[in-house]
């Protein structure tokens, strides 16, 4: 029977498991090399999903702030229904936030989508319209003097109104007492009166003349 020797054996073994650790040494370099690869790829995976939630979220910025940028008619109709309510309520304060609300509008509307002759009737009255609102913004502590400038203002925003529309049924109604009995034209939302040149001191004065139908 042959024998073997006891260095050769172990030299044998020491080989065998020196052989082990490198293989084994092989397999986890491969593997960390591997997860290393997943990772990178889940990293930019994530990155350019964040990469598009934030380009997403400065385009709806910037399309909010477009909107917010530009006016319409309708908008300057708003303003001028929030200033008569509140003349209608003797507050000069609220009067004056309403008219500066329609002056900055007004500078905001884009006339690109007027015809013509609505073109020609918004370049007449626009200035002043926003000059008589201006007036009104700077004497919240004058209402009679709001007043005479909202009288001037509502002449030129009905013409405005009735050559651009509106979005909303209106009424032109009219105070025959007022400026000396001359009488003073306004616009409401409402058939019922509420007259914003004497407030609460004779509410009811004044009667429709005509309904301004809407026109989107």
């Amino acid at each position: 029977m042959q024998e073997y020797s006891p260095v050769l054996f172990n030299y044998s073994n020491t080989l065998n498991q020196t052989k082990m650790k490198i293989l084994f040494s092989i397999v986890l370099l491969f593997a960390s090399i591997v997860y290393s690869a997943c990772g990178d790829n889940n990293n930019n995976s994530k990155e350019t999903s964040v990469n598009k939630d934030t380009a997403s979220q400065v385009a709806n910025t910037a399309n909010n702030n477009e909107t917010k940028s530009t006016g319409t008619i309708n908008d300057v109709v708003t303003g001028y229904l929030n200033l008569k309510n509140a003349l209608t309520n003797d507050n000069g304060k609220e009067a004056a936030s309403a008219a500066n609300e329609i002056a900055t509008t007004l500078a905001k509307v884009d006339d690109a989508a007027f015809n013509s002759e609505q073109k020609k009737v918004y370049n007449e009255v626009k200035d002043d319209i926003k000059e008589h609102a201006e007036h009104i913004g700077s004497n919240n502590s004058n209402i009679e003097h709001q007043r005479e400038h909202f009288d001037l203002l509502s002449q030129d925003m009905i013409e405005l109104v009735k050559a651009t529309g509106s979005s909303q049924n209106l009424f032109k109604d009219f105070c025959p007492m007022y400026n000396d009995k001359k009488g003073a034209p306004w616009l409401s939302e409402t058939k019922e009166i509420k007259n914003p040149y004497y407030g609460k001191k004779m509410q009811e004065c004044g009667e429709v003349k005509e309904e301004i139908k809407a026109k989107g």
